[in-house]
């Protein structure tokens, strides 16, 4: 039996690009009422009545798009993050699991529990917020309330230099007139009821900005990926590239800091549909900067966050 067993969560993928399995996985995501908080008995009839007929089909197609051989982009980055991280901690045990669809958070702790000692779980979104982080942290108590969870890493200085240095370097590729910062958004009502992640989103900003070889008024912080009739984080990123490329910002430069691995808001939102509405307002180039992915130095950061937090549990 090993010491330490390390858990990587991320969001999840449907199992294939096929209408009915993105049905299910939808089902099961935008079920978490942790991700939509409205009564469920005003929710549900809605969800499954409406919008799973009408989101699934479309959502498939946009999965088609962006699937590889192995299987969905988010996937197979996160397992090759994870064989990184084991690569690097050889005397753990190394798994990763997915809030919703597989492999899950539940099985996967009960099959390491069976081989670690001790395990620790981190969550591979940066900042907490209540629609992500949230939801990860019950299903790992549910299992076992004993087992530490690392909810957020954004403040980490290393996180933050690795980000920057990814940044300066794909900003100094071309010759662009500005980046955009965009974070996914979450509705304002969470905001109000006490979720730090916009104070946390900003605070990444803020500390991007003293850490960036870029002009400070060729940056602009936005929030992505808008769900539903309710007001969200703004600016929103799709409504602030049409209004740069109208004033004139033709060459433009999109980092998305919530997602350490490549995944659908990445690969089709901002590649393609928000690509396409830059260009037909007038804006010629739109590059998104590639998540970590299984980047070395960041499969090396999570695995000295492992090692810290264990080391801190020790000491408290």
């Amino acid at each position: 039996m090993k010491e330490h067993g390390l858990l990587l969560v991320n969001l999840g993928s449907p199992a294939t690009p096929t209408t009915p399995d993105v049905k299910k996985y939808l089902r099961q995501f935008l079920g978490d009422q942790n991700v939509v908080t409205l009564p469920r008995w005003f929710w549900q009839p809605l969800l499954n009545g409406m919008i799973l007929p009408m989101r699934a089909w479309r959502s498939a197609t946009f999965y088609q798009d962006i699937w590889l051989q192995e299987g969905s982009p988010l996937i197979v980055h996160t397992k090759r993050l994870t064989e990184r991280v084991q690569a690097l901690l050889p005397d753990w045990d190394v798994e990763m699991a997915m809030t919703y669809g597989q492999p899950s958070i539940a099985e996967t702790l009960r099959k390491m529990q069976t081989r670690c000692q001790n395990i620790i779980v981190l969550s591979l979104f940066p900042h907490y917020t209540q629609s992500t982080t949230a939801s990860i942290v019950d299903e790992v108590h549910a299992v076992d309330p004993s087992i530490p969870v690392i909810d957020r890493f954004a403040d980490q200085p290393t996180y933050l230099d690795l980000l920057a240095a990814r940044i300066n370097a794909a900003w100094q590729e071309d010759d662009y007139d500005r980046l955009f910062i965009s974070y996914h958004g979450i509705p304002v009502s969470m905001v109000k009821a006490g979720d730090p992640y916009q104070d946390e989103t900003e605070r990444t900003t803020a500390q991007l900005r003293q850490r960036l070889n870029i002009p400070d008024e060729q940056v602009t912080m936005v929030y992505q990926s808008k769900f539903g009739p309710m007001p969200w984080l703004k600016p929103y990123l799709k409504n602030s590239l049409l209004k740069q490329a109208q004033l004139g910002d033709r060459n433009v430069l999109v980092v998305s800091p919530s997602f350490v691995t490549d995944c659908l808001e990445t690969l089709e939102e901002n590649g393609v549909q928000n690509y396409q509405a830059f260009r037909a307002s007038g804006g010629e180039n739109l590059t998104m900067m590639p998540a970590f992915n299984d980047d070395s130095q960041f499969a090396k950061f999570i695995a000295n966050l492992a090692k810290e937090s264990i080391n801190a549990e020790k000491e408290s």
